[in-house]
């Protein structure tokens, strides 16, 4: 219960602050109509790298269930067409 209220009285501190200081909070550079900047490049970069990853991860799981799909349509299970069901 402590740390809890402790953890309250620090996140209502530094939003205080942040209040005072709204400079520090500035936006970047695309934000403020400069497009052309280092920053706004270098963000778009970021930004393309993050995504070539995640389409490569999802597109190599995704070919990784085509796989086993052909796989399973060429070689299918053998159909045992005896029961073991005793008879009465």
């Amino acid at each position: 219960m402590k740390g809890n209220l402790l953890i309250q009285r620090l996140g209502a501190t530094f939003i205080g602050l942040m209040l005072f200081y709204p400079s520090t909070a500035s936006a970047c550079a695309v934000c403020f109509g400069k497009s052309d900047s280092r920053l706004a490049v270098g963000m778009n970069w970021g930004i393309l790298t993050l995504l070539f990853f995640i389409v490569s991860t999802l597109a190599t799981i995704s070919t990784f269930f085509v796989f086993l799909n052909r796989r399973a349509h060429q070689n299918p299970l053998p159909v045992n067409d005896t029961t073991d069901v005793p008879t009465p």
